[in-house]
């Protein structure tokens, strides 16, 4: 006659009792878990002691649910009762569960375990990669993780541009990040870096559209009437063309900013304000001087 096992509860202790079936076990306990792998641990109270022969130990087996089929593969079989799962996806959910087998081939599963692995740490290749795929999203990433210094002083280049000719410095002026700016500054970016459409720090901070960035870029000497190679815009050219903010407009005329400059078309910032329907900026700018009566070239 075959005979299988459960326990009952004797004190602080499972003890095996006869004929009967194994108790659903604990779902394993997560232990160390970084971005690429998670440390599981199971019968931490020594429930399924090792007794007899080996063949009579009861073994155990880690499964991963499949996300797709939501069907359980087993990742891990033996009698250890510690297993780490490698070779993850960061940023990433897994579920597991325990399944314990007698020798007589009873087993029962454990309740359900989720666990998500952390962010992938930054180093300075993602950077270099990000760059060299020309994968601005991926730089912008990069730039808000917030260890930008880190990066720096294990190699990353900063004035490394992506394909279009985009820097650090220009990409960190769009996205409005103040304390980056500063730093990259401090490392020596300048202010003077195009990319290959002409375009240079400044005007990128313009379409970004932060005013605190902008305020300290013209504090620290940034140009605000530099004119790009494609079009001849200047930063303000760009607000009456993209944005039409007149927060951003006020800062840049405030600055020196030419009311009434005009690009290889011979358009104003007004005609082109005008253009876009920005009628807050139209009104801003007439009332800053710029003049109604000029007319762009035929």
């Amino acid at each position: 006659m075959t005979t299988s096992l459960r326990f009952i509860q004797r004190g602080s202790n499972m003890e095996p009792a006869g004929e009967v079936v194994i108790r659903r076990p604990d779902p394993p306990v997560v232990g160390k878990v970084n971005h690429h792998s998670i440390e599981l641990y199971w019968d931490i109270g020594n429930v399924y002691r090792r007794t007899g022969p080996s063949n009579q130990w009861f073994k155990f087996s880690i499964e991963e649910e499949d996300v797709k089929t939501h069907m359980y593969g087993t990742i891990y079989s033996g009698y250890s009762k510690q297993h780490v799962v490698e070779g993850l996806e960061s940023s990433s959910s897994y579920r597991f569960r325990l399944k314990v087998t007698g020798y007589d081939g009873e087993c029962a599963y454990s309740p359900v375990v989720t666990v998500s692995t952390t962010r992938e740490p930054m180093t300075g290749e993602h950077l270099h990669r990000a760059v060299n795929m020309n994968d601005e999203d991926a730089v912008l990433k990069v730039l808000e993780s917030g260890i930008v210094q880190l990066l720096v002083n294990h190699g990353a280049d900063i004035n490394q541009e992506t394909g279009s000719g985009k820097n650090s410095l220009m990409l960190a002026c769009f996205a409005g990040h103040l304390d980056i700016v500063k730093y990259l500054r401090e490392q020596g970016a300048s202010w003077e870096s195009r990319d290959k459409g002409g375009c240079t720090a400044m005007h990128w901070a313009v379409d970004g559209g932060d005013v605190k960035v902008i305020e300290w870029m013209i504090a620290d000497g940034c140009q605000v009437d530099v004119k790009d190679s494609c079009s001849r815009w200047t930063p303000l050219m760009r607000v009456s063309a993209v944005t039409g903010k007149t927060d951003v407009a006020r800062r840049l005329l405030a600055a020196g900013a030419d009311v009434n400059v005009k690009d290889k078309d011979g358009k104003t910032p007004l005609m082109v304000a005008a253009l876009n329907n920005h009628e807050r900026l139209v009104r801003l700018l007439i009332e800053k001087g710029a003049d109604c009566d000029i007319t762009n070239e035929v």
